[in-house]
């Protein structure tokens, strides 16, 4: 019988949130630890607070590695709010727009009569 028993790298021996690992048998045959690094929430939209699809869940510091396409969306507003947030941000301004709009014209037609 083989002996699966791992030694914890480093002096922390407690399996804390920070200090995860897995074993990994390497191709000598040897049972090693893996630290396992922890996973972000990744980044929320502005508005609804929901997780942005299409953008890496890294740590902060990660992102500056990455190439643009991989830290945005190509849209406006993209990387910071959502798609539905954003059609209803200009749904919201057109219908505003289009509510002056009938409001001039209103005002036109009574000071005609």
């Amino acid at each position: 019988m083989t002996d699966n028993r791992v030694t914890r790298a480093g002096r922390h021996s407690y399996n804390t949130r920070s200090a995860r690992i897995r074993t990994i048998r390497t191709p000598g045959g040897r049972h090693v630890a893996q630290k396992i690094k922890k996973t972000t929430k990744g980044p929320k939209c502005s508005d609804c607070k929901c997780s942005l699809p299409g953008i890496k869940h890294l740590k902060r510091s990660a992102y500056k590695n990455l190439k643009k396409r991989e830290r945005t969306v190509s849209r406006a507003y993209g990387g910071s709010t959502c798609a539905g947030c954003v059609r209803m941000r200009i749904v919201r301004a057109f219908l505003l727009e289009e509510q002056k709009a009938v409001k001039k014209l209103l005002a036109e037609r009574a000071s005609k009569k």
